[in-house]
């Protein structure tokens, strides 16, 4: 009797593999990477990013890391190799044919953060004295090549300079014997291969293109930038951020695939500076040493007081550090936007005071909790709570300004550093508001 073949002997799925992907030891992932079908492991592997990528390919065996190695473009093969170990690129550079390394070469000069560190050089290209016909014929050739993309056609003179752009649509609808020039669009949107890739995906977002050429100082077209890759760039930036904001510096590998050592590493640096910053508190608590030994019930409220206005600062520099993110604030707007959480900090801060004043009588009327003078003491909570909140929120969405004045990333105005700045100057608040409004009761 024939036994059926089970689950386990058929091939395995792209999608099962992807589910373990991040949790599997380098060896582990060489052997279900050449478990998957053989229909869909091309897509798989360009669908895996640089990191994975050069992981994947160091744990294989030399014979294959030829055949996958000449599988990707050339920009991506240049991430990959600028990924490996120092001592092992020329290696892998060896792999790939003589004009695609030529090509590869070439991008590894640039940055990676820049335009020509993520752009291709394969593009579709024209010349201005064409007809229409004679485009089309032409690109139906260059489609025969590994192009990175077929929505736009670039028009360039001998000296490679860019003269204008045409889309595959307006080629079609055009009459076969028009000449190229006066189709082609000239008012062309483009970026110097040195501008920053952040800046990049700025242009690519705000123009909805599908590509964006790259030019050299003299005018010449060296590549283009297309969406796949600045989505890429948008997510990876976007996770450096986040790290950044938590109190951390950002990982440069994947969270799983980071050592014990480095993420102690990356972790403990500020950790230890927040709580360096953090004895400030305690220094503080010890300088109002006698008005909390008379009144004792001002040391109940002072978690209340200094997380609200952490709270406050730490919501202001999210919000400030995402939008010049996404270009919607720049260092110039300071000055509206500190008028804007001025307003937004006092009515948070009236909010807060409201909520922090019917508490206390509350308390006090259910479980006579405050003594004699409670009035007293909750207009002291709600002057400092309408003070610290007001003053987080601004300190905490002018710190990002001040961080970009300097040359530095504002996401490095993390949402535990804003905290610890607020928390000290909180206490000054909260104690100088209670030695006025309780001079001559509890003080």
């Amino acid at each position: 009797m024939t036994q059926e073949p089970s689950e386990s002997d058929a091939p395995a799925t792209a999608a099962q593999v992807r589910r373990s992907w991040s949790v599997m030891p380098p060896a582990e992932r060489v052997e279900n990477f050449k478990a998957i079908d053989a229909g869909h492991s091309d897509d798989f592997f360009l669908a895996l990013s640089a990191h994975d990528q050069a992981t994947l390919l160091l744990a294989m065996a030399a014979n294959e890391r030829r055949l996958w190695m000449r599988v990707l473009a050339p920009d991506d093969a240049a991430d990959v190799i600028q990924d490996l170990p120092e001592e092992q690129r020329n290696e892998f550079l060896q792999m790939l044919d003589e004009p695609t390394r030529r090509e590869v070469t070439a991008l590894m000069a640039y940055a990676q953060d820049a335009a020509g560190g993520l752009m291709s050089p394969r593009f579709a290209r024209l010349r201005p004295e064409m007809t229409v016909g004679e485009a089309i014929r032409y690109l139906q050739r260059q489609a025969q090549e590994k192009l990175e993309t077929i929505y736009y056609a670039y028009v360039l003179d001998q000296s490679q300079v860019l003269l204008g752009v045409v889309s595959f649509r307006d080629l079609f609808a055009a009459n076969p014997d028009r000449p190229l020039a006066t189709v082609m669009h000239t008012e062309i949107v483009s970026a110097p291969e040195t501008m920053n890739q952040r800046e990049v995906a700025e242009i690519i977002a705000q123009r909805d293109l599908q590509a964006l050429p790259v030019i050299d100082a003299g005018g010449r077209m060296k590549g283009i930038v297309t969406v796949d890759d600045i989505v890429d760039v948008v997510q990876r930036t976007a996770t450096e951020d986040m790290q950044k904001v938590g109190g951390m510096e950002a990982l440069d590998t994947p969270y799983m695939q980071t050592s014990l050592f480095a993420m102690i590493k990356k972790r403990g640096g500020w950790l230890s500076a927040l709580f360096l910053g953090e004895m400030l508190t305690a220094s503080a608590m010890g300088y109002y040493e006698d008005e909390i030994a008379h009144a004792v019930i001002l040391a109940l409220f002072v978690p209340l007081i200094i997380s609200s206005g952490g709270n406050s600062g730490s919501q202001a520099t999210t919000l400030i550090i995402r939008a010049m993110a996404l270009g919607e604030v720049a260092v110039r707007d300071w000055w509206r936007i500190i008028h804007r959480e001025v307003t937004a900090g006092f009515l948070l801060g009236c909010l807060l005071a409201t909520i922090g004043l019917i508490r206390i009588l509350a308390w006090q009327a259910i479980f006579h909790t405050y003594g004699e003078h409670y009035v007293r003491v909750a207009i002291v909570v709600a002057l400092s709570l309408l003070g610290v909140v007001t003053w987080g929120t601004v300190a905490g969405s002018m710190l990002p300004f001040l961080i970009r004045r300097f040359g530095f990333d504002p996401a490095s105005a993390s949402a535990p550093f804003v905290a610890t700045l607020v928390d000290v100057s909180g206490l000054m608040i909260y104690f100088n508001v209670a030695q006025l409004v309780l001079h001559g009761t509890l003080l």
